[in-house]
């Protein structure tokens, strides 16, 4: 073996990813029909189910805001009562949360990874498959409880004590769910932790990993440590419904406030969860675009890292209105206000790359732009939120939507549409129509400002979330969110039809193997579409670990080796 791993040429290429025609056909070829998607070990073929999953959930969850917007179009009960109105808002966050964004950047993680660290494939592939298959009975239980006698839970997607002490039976299939989706969340991020740790190829040291194998390395300990807290959280709710215990209930000594407490201490390293992949993704598409090398490379590393670290000291700042201290407060803003440093550092060196690039903007670049302007507005009302006394007067308001909006759509959706449009033309070989791609990009930015901006002046004027109704005052904005989010939604319908589906299809101009200019990283020295086996031999690196210099040849093609 060791004597032709440093031959390079022609057949060495191709051989190394497996593209020798008997070889594939005979061993690894991919298997066909449905046998394929359901025994799925490849990292390809589960990254590609966990998108299409995270896709179909997206647009569920997004039918429940559209129901939400309809309402609220107008003053007085229009469509629903209140309580499924509550219904409504409670399944949307849940099912966004959970079941789009999560499993949407768990299938990047699935398919990049690999390719960016060249490694053959995920390092448990058994657990890999199984990690996405429980996704599906989670997804059905959540969407069922609609039809459950009582409706599906109401009581908000934080489920606060002691509102869901009193729901229905839909209660406990949802807590059931959550429990499967967080073991879902920690098979995948233990699977993605060992995959960097020990499966990268020689001479890519984890400093010179692409910042979004860095960025998903740091999400993975961050869901390792908080995934069981929530489960400790709804798993004590459960056992204040059926077992008689009184963690949340007053009545027997227990204490609803608890139950935030323990939520944040989840929920906030959750937000960043859903943040630092998007991260990861708007560092490689900007220096790719920019044409130079990332600005900081070092620095982003470790303000990623500060940002998981402080995430753990901040959680009561959902809570300034349940009595605190004043002490508490004090620590909680400051600690709040201190995560803008390392956000700072990375809004500071993604534009810093751009300054005296030679830049052009296709659509990947345009999503990464409009991430960073949109993002950044979000995390100045972020600041905003951080001041308890300011807090204190819109918490529980629409600026509150308006802000984690900001935040979660403009900055982890947006950045998931740049990967697609990135990173797709190496999915599926073929490239997608850059006007369409265009007309997507414009649309949903114009349809998301034009929805949530109104939000903010909505709370400032103290309209509160979660309300089916509203007085006269409120009209006009929300007619204008209303508008947009049905915009937004169509937006993402034409996305689907004529950007996804025709490259899906095949249809399109053939995509080139390096179809970005600047783009560095491994994932470009393989083919368009990538090979369903790729690195089987470790690559070798030049020193900026970008570049392959050879490829061995596999055993079997090797008369030497034998």
């Amino acid at each position: 073996m060791s004597a032709v791993i440093g031959q390079d040429g022609g057949h060495g290429h191709a051989a190394g990813h497996g593209h020798d025609e008997h070889h594939d056909h005979d061993h690894h070829g991919a298997p066909h029909g449905w046998r394929r998607w359901v025994f799925a070990t490849n990292h390809k073929d589960i990254g590609t189910m966990y998108l299409l999953f995270s896709f179909t959930m997206f647009m569920v969850g997004g039918v429940l805001a559209l129901m939400i917007r309809a309402e609220l179009f107008h003053p007085g009960l229009q469509f629903v009562n209140p309580q499924l109105f509550n219904q409504l808002t409670t399944m949307h966050g849940l099912i966004m949360v959970f079941g789009a964004i999560m499993p949407a950047f768990v299938g990047f993680a699935n398919w990049m990874v690999p390719l960016q660290i060249g490694a053959p494939d995920m390092a448990f592939a058994r657990m890999n498959n199984l990690s996405f298959w429980l996704l599906i009975p989670a997804a059905l239980m959540i969407v069922g409880s609609f039809f459950m006698p009582g409706g599906a839970p109401a009581a908000g997607w934080t489920l606060y004590a002691p509102l869901t002490l009193q729901m229905g039976p839909s209660m406990d299939a949802g807590i059931f769910a959550l429990h499967i989706l967080g073991a879902s969340s920690i098979m995948g991020s233990i699977n993605i932790i060992v995959t960097i740790l020990n499966m990268r190829a020689p001479g890519m040291t984890l400093m010179k990993m692409p910042l979004f194998c860095w960025t998903w390395l740091i999400t993975a300990y961050l869901l390792i440590a908080v995934m069981p807290v929530l489960a400790g959280a709804i798993t004590m709710t459960l056992t204040d419904r059926h077992f008689g215990t009184s963690f949340f209930n007053p009545a027997g000594g227990g204490d609803p406030v608890m139950y935030q407490h323990i939520f944040w201490f989840f929920g906030h390293p959750e937000v960043y969860i859903m943040i630092l992949p998007a991260f990861g993704i708007i560092s490689a598409i900007i220096p790719a675009f920019a044409r130079k090398r990332l600005f900081g490379y070092t620095s982003m590393v470790y303000a990623t890292a500060s940002i998981a670290i402080l995430s753990f000291i901040v959680w009561a700042h959902h809570m300034f209105t349940t009595g605190m201290p004043v002490t508490g407060q004090l620590f909680f803003m400051y600690a709040t206000m201190l995560i803008a440093v390392p956000t700072g550092v990375k809004v500071f060196n993604w534009i810093a790359t751009m300054w005296r690039g030679s830049m052009t903007f296709e659509t990947p670049m345009l999503w990464a732009v409009g991430f960073i302007f949109v993002f950044t507005m979000g995390g100045f009302t972020g600041l905003i939120l951080a001041m308890a006394p300011i807090d204190i007067q819109v918490q529980d308001t629409y600026y509150v939507v308006a802000h984690f909006h900001y935040v979660l759509v403009a900055g982890s959706l947006f950045a998931m549409f740049g990967g697609v449009y990135y990173w797709g033309p190496k999915w599926t070989g073929v490239m997608y129509n850059e006007t369409r791609g265009k007309i997507h990009f414009w649309a949903s930015l114009v349809f998301f400002n034009v929805t949530f901006f109104p939000m903010h002046f909505l709370g400032l004027a103290g309209m509160p979330r979660r309300y089916a109704d509203y007085p006269m005052q409120f009209t006009d904005f929300n007619m204008v969110a209303s508008i947009g989010a049905f915009g937004f939604g169509l937006s993402q319908v034409y996305f689907f039809f004529f950007v996804v589906l025709p490259m899906m299809r095949g249809k399109g101009e053939p995509a080139p193997q390096q179809p970005w200019e600047g783009a560095e990283g491994l994932e470009w020295e393989i083919p368009s579409p990538a090979p369903f086996h790729t690195f089987e031999v470790p690559p070798k690196l030049n020193a900026a670990g970008t570049k392959v210099l050879g490829y061995g040849l596999p055993a079997h093609d090797a008369p030497a080796a034998a």
